[in-house]
């Protein structure tokens, strides 16, 4: 187990300081379909995610590597996430290590502590899970993939980020 790093501070002074990550569930007439996301906590972007029918680490990694790829951190980099296995697997580990992340870790049971990342999920549930029911995994993964992507990512508001987009407020910020 890791300290509580972040300790409900939210807020960073610009990107790649701060990314929170969890893992969601998603019902589909075929079963369950698991979510993992990495959000940059400066701008609420999703960063990284990952879809599978099965709840594993690897699922989590994969997640994690796509917002690696995607933003290329450098060491310092605080990751928060709570302490479900997949994040206290060794393998997880290690990979934030070598990166030189930073590694916090919730509080037993507290889910304020990752609150940014539950927004993120009671979002995108209450404006597209809820709203269908989706025949399956596929169908489900394909639109969380339009949603984050084409729409939250780049075109959603946030009173907090001034009612910009993530990719909005960033943009405003690193110019």
């Amino acid at each position: 187990m890791a300290p509580n790093l972040l300790d409900q501070d939210f807020t960073a002074a610009g990107p790649d300081e701060k990314w929170g990550a969890d893992i969601s569930y998603i019902w589909t007439k075929e079963g369950w379909l698991y979510l993992a996301v990495v959000i940059d906590l400066f701008a609420r972007r999703v960063v990284g995610w990952s879809t599978s029918d099965r709840l594993h680490r690897a699922l989590a990694l994969a997640a994690l590597r796509k917002a690696v790829v995607m933003r290329r951190p450098a060491a310092g980099l605080i990751h928060h996430s709570d302490r479900g296995s997949q994040y206290c697997s060794t393998d997880y580990q290690a990979e934030l290590e070598a990166l030189g992340i930073l590694i916090s870790m919730s509080g037993r049971g507290n889910c304020f502590d990752n609150l940014m990342v539950e927004t993120f999920f009671k979002t995108l549930k209450s404006e597209l899970v809820w709203r269908t029911a989706f025949e399956t995994r596929a169908d489900v993964a394909a639109a969380i993939g339009r949603y984050i992507d084409g729409f939250y990512n780049l075109i959603r508001r946030h009173s907090a980020l001034d009612f910009t987009s993530p990719a909005q407020f960033e943009e405003m910020a690193v110019t």
